[in-house]
């Protein structure tokens, strides 16, 4: 294996210093080989909706296009090529005869993964298809290390991670991918701001990290000589903004979490969060179908959609509690207990594992992950989280051991969490107090206490309904990708030497 990686390397080393040698050819006939600006006219996609109704060989317009070269077919008299753009593919023909003899020279110094700009008339070929004939072009940029092998493209996940760039040459799919995650983007800010939310930018450094569950990362400010955390949530300034009377709120922002990965786990990654006045988690619940629903039928065209094989309706899913969930997949109905000690019971009865710091709400949060949860495939809102695990959330007004809380699954993972946001700042220090049992218990990724949240809280803040949707699963979702890595344009990789 390494002997044929040796030989590649050996290869890919004489291709490269070809290569040099040809761009020493360019400089020789006085051409840059890294070339300046060039006015574009046309794009592959313009060209095929102007012209595509074009008859016979003659020339139907003239076009200057731009783009890297991904073909070329001959090397005669005249040869076809193939040049792709951000909108596609286009023929185009270069011939002895138009471009005379020097230029036609360099012409054929070029090659495959060179960027150049041209002009030329559009015709189509006997064959039927679009065609420019080159009338002059330029090189504006000289590849000097070959692309992939162009019939098996670039297949290797490691590279393809690593080396986006080549990645989205080679790969028009991961290109429109990438399209298509702009335009979701795009299409949550439009829903947002057309019912009048404000979107604002929040602080990515903190002395307190804070508004989730989770592990920071952790940097040094020298100025200020204080450890800082990178956020893990935007949810604690956010509310401070409804204290301060915005009412309707959303930032979409990068979170850092110093977690595992996995396919649906990357340390850094992009959320939503939304927060409304006046309202509570059954107003996020709309918001959250209404955001995922205009999403699909911007990128899809529909609300039925198929991912990994399975076909979805996200309109209108179905809402039920979490304690109903098990209890229909297990019967153990762990909201019944009395005690601790009852709800350790069925656990035990059903195989689930648990923590002995676990309540009774830790320990039905246990039995819905380990008996529920992946086999939430259509789209369901899960609600009635226990208070043991939402510290930011507020309690259910029939059941104070539950809140008015609910999560967005689809094939098994979560992809939306919001809540009825705790106003109350003594409940809320009491939350906090409990977090900080927890984490002195060896919970590491329980809340620590934030006086000034707390602060907040007490000058008053509005009753309040909180949403966060992980933007990067919305794209995974649709856009059929089975790893968050697919769609995220420079994922977190483990540093290998060069």
């Amino acid at each position: 294996m390494n002997e044929k990686k040796e030989i590649q390397q050996l290869d890919e080393n004489e291709l490269i210093k070809v290569r040099h040698e040809k761009m020493k050819a360019f400089e020789e006939k006085g051409v840059a080989p890294f070339g300046h600006r060039f006015e574009v006219t046309h794009h592959a996609a313009d060209i095929r909706a102007e012209f595509g109704n074009i008859e016979g060989e003659e020339d139907a317009g003239e076009v200057t296009i731009a783009g890297r070269l991904m073909a070329i077919r001959g090397h005669g008299k005249a040869s076809f090529a193939t040049i792709s753009d951000r909108t596609g593919n286009m023929q185009i023909y270069f011939k002895l005869d138009i471009l005379g003899e020097e230029k036609y020279s360099q012409f054929k110094l070029l090659d495959i993964g060179d960027i150049i700009g041209l002009k030329g008339n559009v015709f189509k070929t006997k064959r039927g298809e679009l065609t420019v004939r080159v009338e002059d072009f330029d090189l504006l940029s000289k590849s000097l290390r070959p692309l992939p092998e162009k019939f098996h493209g670039l297949k290797d996940l490691e590279t393809r991670y690593r080396q986006r760039y080549l990645d989205l040459i080679v790969n028009p799919d991961v290109r429109e991918t990438f399209f298509k995650r702009t335009e979701i983007i795009k299409s949550i800010r439009k829903y947002l701001d057309d019912r009048n939310f404000v979107e604002v930018e929040t602080p990515v450094l903190s002395t307190i990290a804070g508004g989730a569950a989770a592990r920071p990362f952790i940097t040094h400010h020298n100025t200020l000589d204080t450890d800082l955390y990178l956020r893990i949530a935007t949810e604690l300034n956010l509310k401070r903004l409804i204290v301060g009377g915005f009412e309707r709120v959303y930032e979409i922002g990068r979170i850092f979490r110093n977690e595992g990965m996995d396919t649906r786990h990357n340390p850094e990654f992009t959320t939503v969060e939304i927060y409304q006045a006046y309202g509570d988690y059954r107003d996020l619940i709309e918001v959250t179908e209404g955001i995922i629903c205009e999403a699909a039928e911007k990128v899809c065209g529909s609300t039925k959609i198929t991912c990994e094989g399975v076909e979805l309706e996200l309109k209108n899913p179905p809402r039920i509690s979490m304690n109903d969930a098990v209890k229909n997949k297990t019967g153990k109905d762990f909201l019944s207990c009395k005690t601790v000690d009852e709800a350790r019971q069925m656990a035990d009865e059903i195989g689930v594992a648990y923590e002995e710091r676990f309540g009774i709400g830790g320990i039905l949060n246990a039995a819905f992950e380990a008996k529920v949860e992946d086999d939430l495939i259509q789209p369901i809102f899960i609600t009635g989280h226990p208070t043991e695990i939402s510290p930011l959330a507020k309690r259910n007004v029939d059941d104070p051991r539950i809140t008015d809380r609910f999560e967005f699954f689809v094939l098994g993972r979560e992809l939306a969490n919001g809540f009825t946001e705790l106003n109350d700042p003594i409940d809320q220090k009491f939350r906090f107090e409990e977090q900080l049992k927890a984490r002195e218990a060896g919970d590491e990724e329980a809340h620590v206490m934030d006086t000034d949240f707390i602060r907040a809280l007490e000058y008053g803040m509005p009753p309040t309904g909180g949403l966060g949707i992980g933007v990067d699963r919305l794209v995974m979702l649709l856009t059929d990708s089975p790893s968050i890595r697919d769609v995220l344009l420079f994922p977190t990789m483990k540093v290998i030497a060069e």
